[in-house]
């Protein structure tokens, strides 16, 4: 039991260095970032969130509308030198984050970019990919606002409706789509709004990260393929094959 807990924590650690020097690098770029940074994001989104008076429209809704979304599925193929995974967006449980997955996998984003971090021992865990800088500290930069890309936190508790954002689930809450076995998520820093670009797909069920990370899909095939991943190893593409016409761009 010991020895589990202390390869959870050590699990998490490394998840979490990977990514907060990126949150950082990002966020000292340029003072005009402060418009797109995590911390002014939350502000949006809560501020946004349907307050018990609030009038029949949905503030809420209007301030998701500025984010790309998947409203509905779509698949896509990741293509490694071993061969393909095929991997199942899920945008009807998680619609921003999935969809800012389908964004960047259209515009071409991942094709030759590596798997940074992949950490196998003391017990399997993750390989994270998906960084510009092939580093841990890259985030995907707008070509149009020259200005880094964050998405909200976004986990749907089991058995609700609405999406939470920005906010982590109370232990006692489990999100609908769990770190199961071939889970792909975002990687993301200590704040819960700063991911950007790294994903990363689960070697085991790692439930330990249910509630405080957005899986936003699932491998369907190929998962002996993921488990072979080594660090450098390069993402060939990632392609959309199916469902693209749910991708639906900011308003």
């Amino acid at each position: 039991m010991l020895r589990w807990i202390l390869s959870c924590f050590l699990a998490v650690s490394v998840l979490l260095t990977s990514c907060s020097n990126g949150g950082s690098v990002s966020a000292s770029s340029s003072p005009s970032t402060t418009s797109q940074s995590p911390t002014a994001i939350a502000t949006k989104v809560a501020d946004a969130t349907p307050k018990p008076s609030s009038t029949p429209q949905d503030p809420l809704q209007a301030a998701l509308a500025k984010f790309v979304q998947l409203k509905g599925t779509a698949t896509v193929e990741l293509k490694l030198k071993s061969g393909t995974v095929k991997i199942e967006l899920d945008g009807n449980n998680a619609p921003v984050t999935a969809g800012n997955f389908a964004d960047l996998v259209k515009r071409g984003l991942y094709n030759g970019l590596t798997f940074h971090r992949v950490v196998k021992e003391p017990t399997p865990f993750v390989a994270q990919g998906g960084d510009p800088l092939g580093n841990g500290t890259g985030n995907f930069t707008d070509p149009v606002t020259s200005q880094p890309r964050y998405i909200p936190l976004e986990i749907l508790p089991d058995g609700e409706k609405q999406p939470v954002y920005s906010e982590i689930l109370p232990p006692t809450q489990k999100p609908k789509l769990r770190h199961n076995k071939g889970a792909i998520a975002m990687a993301r820093s200590q704040s819960p709004n700063s991911a950007s670009c790294q994903f990363y797909l689960a070697l085991d069920d790692i439930y330990f990260l249910d509630g405080s990370y957005a899986v936003f899909g699932y491998v369907t095939e190929g998962m002996e393929l993921v488990e072979k991943i080594q660090v450098g190893d390069r993402i060939e593409s990632i392609t959309i094959t199916k469902g693209e016409e749910n991708l639906k761009q900011p308003v």
